[in-house]
This record gives structure tokens, C-alpha cells and sequence, in this order.
């Protein structure tokens, strides 16, 4: 009896999976700016400016420390200078003086009314007063370095703000004694607000700068807002296999604040 071999049985052709119609992802709302600012001198806080809340401009005077005996010395530094300026004009002058002396001498030396030495003499009293008058005008600039340093400390005794933003924590009170590099207070941007989140790193030809994505907040009631992406990194981080992304969120910005989390939504095209 002859079997009939056995027909080949054909197996189903797989179908490609469908791409994703969204990229999800989530992470912080950051500002570019956010930082405390410490003390850059010891001292005793004598004012306190501003307080949490309080929106400041570059510069604005956060707190002062007190300045009594660095001021004290500043003054007397700026007298010692008007001192030595005043030595150095005396020297100048004696100089001229020495000058117009030796000038007289050569023409009475020229003329055989005067012995040599004379004329020597004159010379190097001129030679001896000209370093006087250097070493005073050295003196004068290193007083005036001293003087410097000194404006310098007092300006650490006011507490500034480096950009333009909302003091977000007060970490001081009146009356404390503080190290330098205490921290004093906290400020941060209040915009352009940014978000930053991570993507798997197959999905790094997925974005690209300038892009459009959504954002959405619990803390905003889920309002979809539009962020344009501006920054994505160049490598992938070994350790989770992800690149990082940071997008710049267009107005309005509603009620999100630094430090919420947002939802991003990256639309994908079919």
C-alpha cells in the first residue's frame, strides 16, 4: 500500500507590529535657575530683606550681615591711603627740588666753581629721593589693593539675590551667627518652565529638537500643555539604557510650579 505523503502544511505569515501612536514618559518641572545662596563670609545676620514668597530682581538685597567693624576698618584704610597720597606729592616735590639743585650744580661744576664732589653729592641725593618717591608710590598701590579687599568683604556682608526670581525658603533669622557657606536662602526661577524625563534608548530617533509634545499635571487639573523640545542628550546612560530630554513649556503655564511632576504625551505619526 503506497502512503500519500503528507502535504506541506503552510504556516501563517506574521503581521508587523503596529507602531506606537504615542510615546509616554514622565519626570520634574525644572527652571533653569534654582540655587541657595550661602554666605560667602562669618558674621551675625543684623536685617532680614525679604522673606519666603517674595519676588526679587537680580541684585535685589536679600539680608545684611553686620558691618560695623568692617566698615570701621575700611575707613581707616581709606585714611592711610589719603596719608601715603600725600607722602608721595611731598616726594615729588622734594624731587623737583633736588632736580632744580642739581641742575644748578652741573652749570656751576661746567663753570670750575664747584668741586666734584659737590656736584656728586647733588647727584645722588636726586638718585636717593627718586626711590623714596618709588618706594611711596608702591606703598600707595598696595594700600589702595588693601582698600579694595576691604570694599570687597563689604560687599559679602550684603546678601543679593543672582537673578530674577521668588525666594522660595528662608533658612535665618535676625540675630544668628552664620559661617561662611550657610545657607541663607533659597531662589528660584518662576519661568521659563521646563520638563525633563528619559526615554528607552531605541526611541532615540522617535524625537527630535524643536518637536512639539504634551504635558499634562495632576496639580494643573491634567490641562494638556504644549512644551517644544530643546535640549536632547548626546549619549545614553550606560546604567538604565536611557537618554534624558528637557523641553521648554510654552504659555500659559497655568498653575504648574517648579518641582511638580508632569505627564509627557509625544504624539507618533502612523
Amino acid at each position: 500500500m503506497v502512503l500519500a505523503a503528507n502535504a506541506p502544511v503552510s504556516s501563517p505569515t506574521p503581521t508587523p507590529a503596529s507602531a506606537p501612536s504615542e510615546i509616554t514618559s514622565s519626570g520634574p518641572i525644572v527652571v533653569e535657575n534654582q540655587l541657595d545662596v550661602a554666605a560667602q563670609r562669618d558674621g551675625v545676620v543684623a536685617q532680614i530683606v525679604v522673606d519666603t514668597g517674595k519676588f526679587v530682581r537680580k541684585g535685589d538685597l536679600l539680608a545684611r550681615l553686620d558691618d560695623r567693624q568692617l566698615t570701621a576698618d575700611r575707613d581707616a584704610a581709606a585714611a592711610k591711603l589719603m596719608s601715603i597720597a600725600a607722602n608721595v606729592k611731598n616726594w615729588e616735590a622734594e624731587v623737583r627740588v633736588l632736580q632744580a639743585d642739581l641742575d644748578r650744580s652741573e652749570k656751576l661744576w661746567a663753570a670750575n666753581l664747584i668741586t666734584r664732589e659737590q656736584l656728586d653729592h647733588d647727584r645722588f641725593k636726586v638718585e636717593a629721593d627718586k626711590y623714596e618717591l618709588e618706594r611711596e608710590r608702591q606703598n600707595y598701590v598696595n594700600q589702595q589693593n588693601v582698600l579694595h579687599s576691604f570694599d570687597l568683604e563689604l560687599e559679602k556682608t550684603r546678601i543679593e539675590a543672582p537673578f530674577a526670581g521668588v525666594v522660595a525658603r528662608r533658612y535665618v533669622r535676625v540675630g544668628q551667627r552664620v559661617a561662611s557657606g550657610d545657607r541663607l536662602f533659597w531662589v528660584t526661577e518662576t519661568a521659563p518652565l521646563r520638563v525633563k524625563f528619559t526615554l528607552p534608548e531605541e526611541l532615540i530617533g522617535k524625537i527630535a529638537n524643536g518637536q512639539t509634545i504634551e504635558v499634562t499635571s495632576a496639580d494643573d487639573g491634567n490641562a494638556i500643555r504644549k512644551a517644544r523640545v530643546i535640549q536632547i542628550s548626546p549619549v545614553v546612560d550606560p546604567s538604565s539604557g536611557t537618554i534624558e530630554v528637557l523641553a521648554e513649556i510654552g504659555a500659559p503655564t497655568g498653575s504648574l510650579r517648579p518641582g511638580m511632576t508632569a505627564h509627557i504625551r509625544i504624539p507618533q505619526s502612523r
